[in-house]
């Protein structure tokens, strides 16, 4: 398994307890969704090792968990790595919910001024995702906020946005009349 072929859950932060639990820190909108989970690639030095555990209970975005068939220090040396689970087993999601992975490569046509390019990357800021989008060579970056999504197109790879008035015209200047 690599890492292109799967999505960040979390991170394992530090150990809970005298019996090896660990937590885990759930960087998900539900983390309750997963607490059936049982296993998980853990990072090291690069590849993704697999690892069983059972998760003991949930607060919020941080669950306790104990790793099946390893020591407590085994378990202790796993913290500050990040967790990782195949993108198949992602929810599929729909209408204007999306993923950021899942919205790369999809052309970008804003309401006003029509094909602004080809979306790169989503850029995951702390403060605010912005969507990074190249039309001939030059960057565009627009705020991923409910407010300038319309529509996702997923059969037609286009997203449909209404960027904030004058941004547009910032990165393009009169290239786009």
């Amino acid at each position: 398994m690599q890492i292109s072929d799967c999505y960040n859950l979390g991170r394992v932060t530090k150990p809970w307890g005298v019996k090896g639990q660990m937590v885990i820190f759930l960087d998900v909108d539900t983390p309750e969704d997963y607490l059936g989970l049982d296993s998980a690639f853990v990072e090291q030095k690069g590849s993704l090792v697999p690892y069983f555990f059972h998760v003991d209970h949930l607060d919020g975005n941080r669950a306790v968990v104990t790793f099946d068939d390893i020591t407590p220090d085994q378990a202790h040396a796993l913290a500050g790595h990040d967790l990782y689970l195949p993108l198949d087993l992602l929810p599929k999601l729909e209408g204007n919910k999306f993923y950021f992975h899942e919205v790369v490569g999809f052309r970008v046509i804003d309401e006003e001024k029509g094909d602004i390019g080809t979306l790169q990357q989503v850029i995951d800021y702390p403060a605010q995702p912005l969507f990074q989008i190249m039309k001939n060579g030059v960057e565009i970056l627009v705020p991923v906020i409910d407010q300038v999504i319309r529509r996702v197109d997923r059969e037609q790879k286009t997203l449909y946005i209404a960027a904030p008035n004058g941004l547009i015209d910032l990165y393009l200047g009169d290239m786009n009349k």
